[in-house]
């Protein structure tokens, strides 16, 4: 069964390819659709962005869609910078640009706590109209440098409580854990039951 994935993501879509696999899904993305417009993420909640970027791109396909909103909360910057995330450092950002700017915020405010978060929102939308969301959360702290190889986005930064960054997990380990993989593990599960039940997505 086709179904599309709202994100030009390419570290993204092996990421949740990966943690559905198995389901009799055919993915597609974004990418695919060169027509596809950028999404305006003017939700003012994980849930609401990740049901609009999934409704646009059900609309412009007709085929039932995913899409994920996520975010790092980190509790020292009042739990910034959240939805803003993925363009922390401005547009056209880098990865590195995000979480470079990430260390600086919070070595001008000095030693405080560095507690933060993780959490991302999975959508699913129909064709029919119906939304569905899955909520994963991992919990840890923003480490004094990056560390590991591994992952994207904050990972290098984001350090668990056994010591490790997420950067420095293999993939295996870090699709067991993530925040997106618990948000989309969920949705699989729903997944698996609107296919059980003979449901047309």
């Amino acid at each position: 069964m086709d179904i599309i994935f709202a994100t030009h993501n390419k570290d993204k879509l092996k990421e949740i390819e990966a943690i559905l696999a198995g389901l009799p899904l055919k993915f597609s993305s974004l990418a695919d659709w060169p027509e596809a417009p950028d999404t305006i993420e003017d939700g003012e909640t994980f849930e609401e962005n990740a049901l609009k970027k999934a409704r646009e791109a059900m609309l412009l396909t007709g085929l039932p869609a995913l899409a994920d909103d996520s975010g790092l909360c980190v509790d020292a910057l009042d739990g910034g910078p959240g939805l803003f995330s993925a363009r922390y450092a401005g547009p056209g950002c880098t990865y590195e640009d995000n979480y470079r700017k990430l260390l600086l915020e919070l070595s001008k405010i000095g030693p405080v706590p560095r507690d933060a978060h993780f959490v991302c929102v999975a959508a699913l939308v129909l064709p029919d109209g119906r939304g569905f969301t899955k909520r994963g959360r991992i919990d840890g702290r923003i480490a004094e440098r990056p560390r590991g190889d591994n992952g994207f986005g904050y990972d290098p930064v984001f350090t668990l409580p056994d010591g490790r960054t997420l950067a420095e997990l293999s993939k295996v380990e870090k699709d067991s854990i993530s925040h997106r993989a618990k948000a989309f593990s969920a949705m699989r599960e729903l997944l698996s039951e609107l296919l059980e039940t003979g449901e047309k997505l």
